[in-house]
């Protein structure tokens, strides 16, 4: 379902943030909320030193098998964001593909800045995108989405939570498994997100500084009708 998701553009986005913004060496990264392993691959390809930590161990058993059928040997680790154990000292960390809007409470997005603030080397780089409040409350709430092939097709329902920048997402897949016959698969999902201003206050008090602030993809600013912004900061000491 995701095959059209563009993660070579989040790619794209850490070689460009390393060229513009890294201090030294940048060969270590954790891949953080990491899913099935798309970005944590292609990144490995490309020379990183990738561990991926993702809190779904059914994720993480879809990651394993992808890097070992592209002949890479990249560590996946069952985790919590809030809570990273074992790593110090690396020298980038990602999360990407809106992962960071699954947290339900500022206090929640301020304690994985922390422990991420904890893995990073003196002056490593954190890297992330967030859905705006923009998206939440025009793209999404009170929007149906649906798809329809031949072997899967789903309806997408977004209804909007009951405090700001928050959204829930109702999701029915139907699986053809032959003749007439679908399987149904039910998923319930919820999206917070905050102002800018918020993200930039919780970054400081978890101490880092931001160095780029981009939205959807681009190196422009974001501006009310931005949908994903991006963000690069930096640990500072």
């Amino acid at each position: 379902m995701m095959e059209d998701a563009p993660y070579d553009m989040w790619v794209t986005f850490v070689t460009n943030a390393v060229e513009s913004f890294s201090n030294g060496h940048t060969h270590s990264l954790l891949d953080i909320g990491c899913g099935t392993g798309e970005i944590s691959t292609r990144l490995a390809k490309i020379g990183y030193h990738v561990t991926g930590i993702d809190l779904s161990e059914e994720m993480l058993a879809v990651a394993r098998r992808k890097a070992e059928q592209n002949g890479l040997e990249i560590p996946f680790y069952q985790q919590d964001m809030r809570d990273l154990n074992g790593f110090t000292h690396q020298d980038i960390a990602v999360i990407f593909c809106d992962s960071l809007n699954y947290l339900r409470t500022p206090e929640d997005v301020k304690t994985t800045f922390h422990s991420v603030y904890k893995s990073l080397r003196n002056d490593g780089l954190l890297l992330f995108d967030v859905h705006t409040l923009y998206k939440i409350s025009e793209v999404f709430s009170g929007h149906t989405f649906s798809m329809s092939d031949e072997e899967i097709s789903y309806i997408w329902e977004c209804h909007p939570g009951k405090e700001e920048g928050s959204v829930y997402h109702d999701l029915s897949f139907f699986l053809h498994i032959g003749d007439a016959i679908y399987r149904r698969y039910d998923e319930n999902h919820f999206q917070k997100t905050y102002a800018i201003e918020t993200y930039r206050s919780l970054l400081g008090e978890a101490g880092f500084e931001i160095l780029d602030l981009t939205a959807d993809f681009t190196d422009r600013k974001p501006v009310g009708t931005s949908e994903r912004v991006f963000f690069v900061a930096r640990k500072k000491v």
